[in-house]
């Protein structure tokens, strides 16, 4: 009996490595189970992280006066507590827009990990993509300038600058975005995934481990790979038409391309797609299948796939919402009115 258990252990434990070096072979990568290389891999050495530019990002990441009405903050959209993202099929912006080409609000989680940020791939780092939902019209709708007044105008915020920049910061909005860039670089979500990657072959569960045998062999690492499971830019409508592609204009950049979305913490950043028109991630599964990968996928395989996306809600770090500085004479007064 002891021989039997032993050799079962034993076929276990060869089927879980030769499952993790298939994983690799397809282009899954880990995040690292190291804080330093974690924290060397998120930083940009053009503006690297420190923990005061974390706090000050923090607060400017949470701070509503960056928008014209003085109602919208970074995380209305992209909410720190459901997962990144805001749970609407379109954004909501100033005056409650919704966003005019039917694009929903991406995660904010693991963003670090892309290659090129918004839908159409436009920014490629983070520092450049926050300056553009604090000026978009149908989002934060705040001017340069606006905004520059408005932490300037506070004590605390120049203080904080100061301390984080040097006695001589110029603080400007390239300034604000890049700090809040910092504290979004921090926002990494490490799961029972990274571990099993990482080798320990316990990590996930044997149906996990199925179902992430099945996301490889039926072809889903060719778009959902590396770190982030997806961040990179790729052909949309590859074998079929998106069935709710009139929803909205978007139609990805110039050349058709299309931002694939992480799959990281996939379970709680429903609804799907980049005009959030799929409600189920089984629906989702079975509709990447079908116009991505020209398969029709079974309710079994569809099943094992998922099973094996909920492996890869990580944990979240931290985020204690933090107290903001108070307004003083000097900062931009909003119009109630037409705000």
């Amino acid at each position: 009996m002891k021989i039997l258990m032993i050799s079962a252990l034993l076929a276990s434990s060869m089927m879980g490595a030769s499952l993790i070096d298939e994983a690799k072979k397809a282009g899954l990568k880990p995040i690292p189970s190291s804080v330093k290389a974690v924290e060397k891999l998120t930083s940009n050495p053009k503006n690297p992280t420190t923990a005061a530019k974390v706090e000050l990002g923090k607060k400017l990441y949470f701070d509503p006066r960056l928008s014209k009405s003085g109602l919208i903050s970074c995380n209305s959209c992209h909410n720190l507590a459901i997962g990144g993202s805001d749970g609407m099929s379109a954004a909501i912006g100033h005056k409650w827009t919704a966003n005019p080409h039917h694009l929903s609000s991406p995660t904010v989680y693991n963003a670090v990990f892309y290659s090129q940020q918004f839908w159409d791939g436009r920014s490629a780092h983070l520092e450049d993509q926050a300056q553009g939902p604090i000026q978009a019209a149908p989002e934060m709708a705040a001017s340069k300038e606006f905004v520059e007044g408005v932490v300037n105008s506070i004590p605390a915020y120049v203080k904080a600058f100061q301390k984080a920049y040097g006695k001589d910061v110029k603080i400007d909005l390239t300034k604000v975005a890049d700090t809040i860039a910092v504290f979004e670089r921090t926002l990494v979500t490490p799961s029972r995934y990274d571990d099993f990657l990482n080798g320990k072959q316990n990590a996930l569960t044997k149906a996990e481990q199925k179902g992430l045998k099945t996301f490889i062999d039926k072809g889903c690492t060719t778009c959902h790979n590396d770190i982030a499971l997806g961040g990179t830019m790729n052909p949309f409508n590859v074998t079929a038409q998106y069935k709710h592609m009139n929803v909205g204009d978007f139609k990805g950049d110039a050349n058709g391309m299309v931002r694939v979305p992480t799959l990281r913490n996939v379970t709680e950043t429903a609804p799907y797609f980049h005009n959030g028109q799929i409600a189920t991630l089984s629906e989702a599964i079975k509709e990447m299948g079908r116009i991505q990968l020209g398969i029709n996928l079974n309710d079994k395989e569809t099943e094992e796939i998922e099973t094996f996306l909920k492996a890869l809600e990580g944990k979240k770090p931290t985020i204690i919402y933090p107290m903001l500085p108070a307004s003083t004479a000097k900062t931009p007064k909003v119009d109630v009115v037409n705000p």
